[in-house]
């Protein structure tokens, strides 16, 4: 019989890590909360039957996000086999609130109390002896980064779970409150289902509305229980939620007193000077544009340039190509199956994975900004903006996890409570170049901008100006209006990354990257190969008559604006709906990467016969800023739960792009001394449209009274 237990506790208490060393799994591990956001599922190694399952980390059972709703969902109606409740022991009073309401599950709980040599290193104490006697259940001191602890914390609750020994908690409330709670109990007893009754009588005082819908009583018993927390009420004059969380904060207090002991601390900690620096209300943003410059020069002009270089040049100029054409000559295959190889598959999945390596130095770079502790700072710099144009810097979050992949970024919305942020924040996070789109950034720049640092960082505040911009457009609509979502989250302490948690983000999307190019991508070279080398009489021809070329040149007027309205660019645009990656992998098709060398060789020349520097830009920020792949897309329908949703999505992120990357051309030609004309006309009258979209005054909400509920919290801090 399997065996399963839940590991629960607070964004940033170690639940991952844990996880990871208890499965030999490798999630990644965030700074911020949203990087779980459903369940995941793993076998404690050495015990095929036991089911590890980490939930996304929750402050309380009382759930204002969707994260904290699947977690409380899953303890609640599936109710594993025990729990294993980790603790950040350095931050113990702030998880201890979530540790109360754990216990009166009366499911079997262990406390794994985390992070143990991080307290032991502030000259800090916590008596585990009175902890165990003061909260009635097991625990165990852990470093699950270090691996100590974690199996005999499991053990602890596979024992538990076996014996099917619930703890018996021995916090009580005040005598009014236990007095309601008793009453409670008694009323509701036999109606409860599966639920605790203790746990429910506590949710019905605090009046948990989804716990009323749930339970369905019948009318007379639920106007004997509104009766009983009606009177409560009265005799505290406060409200039910308000009197239970008073009391929690009591009987931690008292915890606190009488089991830990902190030491008394005179001098500001490392973490605190480093924090007067990079969030200095002056210095926050330029700290921050010059960390990303760096970021983005090192993986596209320095390191990853050197990389990339030898892998193009080399590996798939001088090495692969001459030896498959050379082995295919010898066994004497057929002219069409050699182009499909050499010209097709090589070609267009070998200008994908050229850029690899600087995707990889880039993954590394951002690993250690994430894991150091400094990417949860931006989050909180970024709300001080965010919030000026309607949005919080919990909009932030997803865009941050976005860098990587827009899938998961658009999935980390779930932490957004308010519905109207959450769906403003799934429409703009894939604005953000992800690592799709690095290949993109990469050639446009090699290509057609050789030297310049600066436009591989400028894709990503194209991206972040897309987002703030888009903020104040969608914010002044009906459709989106209301008060920002408040932003309460906890500040890492600084720390040196691991290098284990460092190598699993870089090969966990590494992995991503060449899986898609193994599957996705390959697919989408071969067809587009086909269509690019046969005519509609499946005769083999030059790509000027192809299929393809068909197609394109009926496509191609539509970008004419953008100054680009070749057919193999359109055609590489409308691919890159597939994959961000299928961009580069159909111009290295349709621009013969197979015959390239030294610095790009004739792929290079043939884009920069295409394309000016202008148009090229106007080209990069239109596939930066248009429709996601094919699997975002599939990401803000299951989000959104709507296929009208999706479409505007869609539709909004294409005509934001195309207005953008028009206005930029026309204008910039205009600049550039091209003379004014009919196109230079909608470009000014688009950035003008967009001026005034910016200043004028939002519509009227039809519901002027849209509140957001704000989580009463233990502790979580800014």
């Amino acid at each position: 019989m399997k065996v399963k237990i839940a590991l629960a506790g607070n964004p940033n208490s170690g639940k991952t890590t844990m996880f990871n060393d208890l499965t030999g799994s490798t999630q990644y591990v965030g700074n911020w909360p949203g990087v779980t956001v459903e369940k995941k599922e793993g076998i404690l190694k050495g015990q095929k039957e036991v089911i590890i399952q980490d939930l996304p980390g929750i402050y309380s059972l009382s759930p204002y996000t969707l994260e904290e709703v699947v977690a409380r969902g899953y303890l609640i109606n599936e109710k594993p086999d025990a729990i294993i409740n980790i603790i950040d022991a350095s931050n113990i009073e702030r998880n201890l609130y979530l540790s109360t309401q754990l216990l009166e599950l009366g499911i079997p709980v262990v406390m794994a109390l985390n992070m143990i040599d991080v307290v032991r290193k502030n000259g800090d104490t916590i008596d585990i002896q009175k902890l165990k006697e003061l909260l009635g259940c097991e625990i165990v001191e852990t470093s699950a980064l270090k691996g100590i602890g974690s199996k005999e914390v499991a053990q602890k609750a596979v024992e538990l779970a076996n014996a099917k020994k619930a703890a018996a908690p021995k916090h009580t409330f005040g005598t009014g409150v236990e007095d309601a709670l008793t009453k409670i109990e008694n009323t509701v007893k036999g109606k409860t289902g599966n639920l605790n009754e203790r746990w429910l009588a506590i949710k019905l005082l605090e009046q948990d509305e989804k716990v009323m819908e749930e339970l369905s009583l019948d009318g007379g018993t639920l106007k004997a229980v509104t009766d009983i927390v009606k009177e409560c009420e009265d005799s505290l004059q406060d409200d039910g939620e308000s009197i239970i969380t008073n009391e929690r904060y009591n009987y931690i207090s008292k915890i606190m007193k009488q089991a830990v002991h902190k030491k008394n601390r005179t001098q500001k900690s490392a973490t605190d000077k480093i924090d007067a620096i990079v969030t200095n209300r002056w210095l926050a943003l330029p700290i921050f544009a010059v960390v990303m410059f760096l970021v983005y020069y090192i993986s596209i002009s320095t390191i990853g340039s050197i990389a990339t270089d030898w892998v193009n040049d080399v590996l798939f100029g001088e090495i692969i190509p001459p030896a498959v054409g050379g082995f295919l000559d010898n066994i004497g295959t057929a002219a069409w199956l050699n182009s499909l190889i050499l010209d097709g598959i090589i070609a267009g999945v070998g200008a994908v994975l050229g850029f690899l390596p600087q995707m990889m130095v880039l993954f590394l770079c951002l690993a250690f900004l994430e894991d150091c502790g400094y990417m949860a700072r931006i989050a909180f710099i970024m709300d001080r903006i965010f919030r000026k144009f309607g949005l919080s810097g919990k909009s932030f979050i997803p865009i941050l996890i976005g860098t990587g992949c827009g899938v998961p970024g658009i999935m980390a919305t779930r932490t957004i409570e308010n519905e109207h942020d959450r769906r403003m924040t799934i429409i703009t996070t894939t604005f953000i170049p992800c690592s799709a789109k690095l290949p993109i950034i990469a050639l446009i720049a090699g290509a057609l901008f050789p030297g310049s640092s600066l436009i591989a960082p400028s894709a990503y505040f194209v991206g972040m100006a897309a987002i703030i911009v888009s903020g104040i457009l969608l914010k002044k609509t009906r459709m989106f209006s209301g008060d920002p979502s408040p932003f309460i989250m906890e500040l890492p302490s600084y720390h040196i990354p691991g290098l284990k948690s460092i190598l699993i983000h870089v090969w966990d999307r590494s992995k991503a990257f060449i899986k898609k190019a193994s599957t996705i991508i390959l697919l989408a070279t071969v067809l587009v190969w086909f269509l690019g080398t046969f005519n509609w009489k499946l005769q083999m021809v030059d790509t000027e008559s192809s299929i393809l070329a068909t197609i394109g040149k009926v496509i191609a007027p539509i970008f004419i604006p953008m100054g680009w309205g070749n057919w193999k660019a359109a055609v590489a645009t409308v691919t890159g709906l597939i994959a961000k990656e299928n961009v580069v992998g159909t111009f290295g098709i349709l621009y013969g990467f197979a015959d390239a060398g030294e610095n790009g060789g004739a792929f290079w020349k043939s884009l920069q016969g295409e394309f000016s520097q202008l148009s090229a830009y106007s080209f990069l920020i239109f596939n930066l800023l248009c429709a996601p792949c094919f699997a975002a897309i599939g990401a803000v329908r299951s989000e959104m739960g709507s296929a009208k949703w999706t479409l505007f999505s869609v539709g909004y992120q294409t005509l934001f792009a195309y207005a953008v990357a028009t206005a930029v051309f026309q204008v910039g030609s205009l600049i550039s001394g091209k003379g004014f004309h009919a196109g230079t006309a909608v470009g000014l009258l688009l950035i003008l449209l967009l001026v005034y979209l910016l200043v004028r005054r939002p519509s009227e909400a039809k519901d002027k009274n849209i509140k957001t509920k704000s989580a009463v919290n233990a502790g979580k801090t800014v």
